[in-house]
This record gives C-alpha cells, sequence and structure tokens, in this order.
C-alpha cells in the first residue's frame, strides 16, 4: 500500500514538474517566434492625406455577429474590464491591440492643438447618443486594460448618428476638404464622426521656406511655385513677392519669362501697387506667346484698361493675321468698348478664316447680339 502511495506521489509530482517545464518553454518563445494565424477581428489600415499632413489609424475590425452591440457587447461609460491595471476604462474602438492614429504634422481636434505622433485611439459611448473620443499618449498598451487618464492627450465630445447597418467596425474618412476632414468609426447602425482639422497654408508656408535652403532651392521653378502658393492661398505677400524676385534675378538659376513677370504684376496688384504692376504687365506682353497676350487682354479687359486690352489684342492680330482666334478677340473687345463697325468687322473676319467649332460659335453669338449675323 505505502508503496504504490509513492509510486502515485512520484508520479504526480513529476507531471506537474513536466507540465511546469512545458509552460516556462512557452513563456519563453519570443514574440517574433511565433506563428502568424489568422484573427477573427482582421487587422485594417486607412489613410487620408489633408494638405499635405498625413492621417493613419490601424485597427481590429470586429463583425456584430448577430450580438447586441451598444450597452452589451460595448458598455456604456467608463468600465471595469476585469484585467490590467485601469479602474476605469473606455473602449479601445475595436478588437484586440490599441488602435492607433498617426499624424504626420500638428493637427487641431475640436480646437486643441494635438502634436504630431502616434497616440491610442479609445471612445467613451453613452446612452444618449452621445460620445467621446479620447487620445492617449500610451500608443501601445493591449487595448484600454491598461488606460490611464494622465496620459490623456485630448478628449473631444461628439453626438453619434445613425447609419445603414455595418457589419464590420469601420473607420473611413466620410468628408474630406481642402482644410480638414471627418474621421468616421462606423459600425452596426452608429457612426462616430471625428472632425481634424489642418492648418494647411501655415504648414505648406513653412515647409517651402525650409525647402528652399535645401536642393530644391536650385531652381527657378520651385522659387515661382513657391511665390505662386502664396499668392493663391492667402500667404504672406511681402515674401511672395521676395520669392518672385528670386526667379528673376540674383541667383545663378534666375531668368526673367512671362510666367513669373505675369505672376509678379499679379503680386504688386494684390498689394495695391498698380503702377509697378502695369509696367510688369508691359514687360510680360512682349515675352508672351500668342495664347498669352490673348489672356493677357481677356484680364485687362477685366480690369478695364481698355485701352491697354486694345493694343494687346492689335498686337496679336499684327502678329498672327490669318488666326481666327485672335480676331474673335479683337472683335469682343470692340464690342464691350461700344465700337460696333470695328467688332462686326473683326468677328466677320474672324468667321471667314474656318475657325474651330467653338471661336465659330463665339463669334455668331457676338455677332447676334450686335444684330449683325
Amino acid at each position: 500500500m505505502n508503496n504504490l502511495k509513492q509510486t502515485n506521489m512520484k508520479t504526480s509530482t513529476l507531471l506537474r514538474a513536466t507540465v511546469l517545464i512545458l509552460l516556462c518553454a512557452t513563456l519563453a518563445i519570443p514574440a517574433n517566434a511565433q506563428l502568424d494565424l489568422p484573427r477573427g477581428s482582421q487587422m485594417a489600415t486607412v489613410s487620408q492625406r489633408i494638405g499635405i499632413t498625413d492621417v493613419e489609424i490601424e485597427y481590429s475590425r470586429p463583425k456584430v455577429n448577430d450580438r447586441e452591440i451598444w450597452g452589451k457587447l460595448v458598455p456604456y461609460g467608463m468600465n471595469n474590464l476585469g484585467f490590467g491595471t485601469a479602474k476605469e476604462s473606455p473602449w479601445r474602438a475595436g478588437a484586440n491591440e490599441n488602435t492607433t492614429i498617426t499624424f504626420s504634422d500638428a493637427v487641431m481636434l475640436d480646437g486643441k492643438k494635438v502634436a504630431a505622433g502616434t497616440y491610442g485611439l479609445h471612445l467613451v459611448v453613452n446612452e444618449n447618443n452621445t460620445a467621446t473620443y479620447i487620445l492617449s499618449k500610451d500608443a501601445n498598451a493591449w487595448g484600454s486594460y491598461f488606460y490611464e487618464p494622465s496620459n490623456d492627450v485630448a478628449r473631444v465630445e461628439i453626438s453619434t448618428t445613425t447609419v445603414p447597418h455595418r457589419e464590420f467596425l469601420t473607420f473611413e474618412f466620410t468628408e474630406v476638404n481642402p482644410t480638414d476632414a471627418t474621421l468616421s468609426l462606423l459600425w452596426e447602425k452608429k457612426s462616430f464622426p471625428l472632425k481634424i482639422e489642418v492648418p494647411v497654408n501655415d504648414l505648406v508656408m513653412s515647409k517651402i521656406a525650409a525647402d528652399l535652403k535645401g536642393q530644391k532651392g536650385f531652381t527657378k521653378q520651385s522659387w515661382e511655385q513657391a511665390a505662386r502658393f502664396a499668392f493663391n492661398n492667402g500667404g504672406d505677400l511681402s515674401q511672395a513677392l521676395s520669392w518672385v524676385n528670386a526667379a528673376r534675378e540674383g541667383n545663378f538659376f534666375s531668368q526673367k519669362d512671362f510666367g513669373n513677370t505675369a505672376l509678379k504684376a499679379q503680386i504688386l496688384l494684390k498689394m495695391e501697387k498698380k503702377a509697378e504692376a502695369m509696367t510688369l504687365v508691359d514687360e510680360a506682353a512682349d515675352m508672351a506667346s500668342m495664347n498669352q497676350l490673348n489672356a493677357l487682354g481677356y484680364q485687362m479687359l477685366q480690369m478695364k484698361e481698355h485701352d491697354r486690352a486694345l493694343r494687346f489684342f492689335k498686337q496679336n492680330v499684327k502678329n498672327n493675321p490669318e488666326n481666327a482666334n485672335v480676331h474673335d478677340s479683337l472683335g469682343d473687345a470692340y464690342k464691350q468698348m461700344g465700337d460696333k463697325k470695328n467688332a462686326v468687322k473683326h468677328l466677320k473676319k474672324a468667321l471667314s478664316l474656318n475657325p474651330n467649332a467653338n471661336v465659330k460659335a463665339h463669334s455668331e453669338k457676338l455677332l447676334a447680339e450686335l444684330n449683325a449675323s
């Protein structure tokens, strides 16, 4: 009897030792040596560029799978999840690891500046169709089990909306504009929108200034692009003028041409320096191609600079006497200036030169308006 008892004790001890050795061996396997197997909630990544800023979300996509989601699978409010160090946790906004959001530049969330970087993205879902997005600087935690409020970078209160059923949890950029985008978590029949704003112009202007100090600053085109962006997007006009001047003179790559001369004229006009601008307009006209001179003439018409416009259109006709389009434009200018006789003369001349369909239709329309068709 004693021998049998001793044998059973030895067997039990050996079994426990074997289990312990196997457990230790399992725990000792490096993470990168584990098999990469399919998950029930698949990983996904979605990204969007706003201006020159990239926003990327990485998350896992659980299914509804006939479950009651809101208030059940995803409890309302903050909750003790029964694991980890957090006494109260938000929802991880997905499954498995932390859902993360990455900004390549600083952005604004509900008026709060958030620096470039990667953040853990969490949600507090409320029963009254509201929710709170939480960005945590702890982007490497597993889910929300180790959530620590002191790591919060931003909290954004939102209202949820009702959407058609989404079986898989999905993040989408549901609205994209030049300086902002709306990121929405869509699952079951709820949408959780988060508006992300980017100071695009300030970022671009800062990046341009930095780029022009490097290799990109060794070409005339870079300085022209910089000046054009500042001019078109409400940038500092003095800076725009400085940049276009660098493209035109003073550097080994500098060269005056129609494009940068016309651009400088536009900048000066915006700075209310019309006399200087008109001198450059005349300079640009001397370098213009037929189409450029035609466009310049129409710009002068819009500015009520009729004498200058007429001079440009006449010069185009002198240089290109057999071109229907330049006669059509000169006729248009005469019409706008109230000179019916010369308008009819050049519009009919345009029609006599076998014009393309667009020019023909335009000349015929103007003649009909003059009762001279």
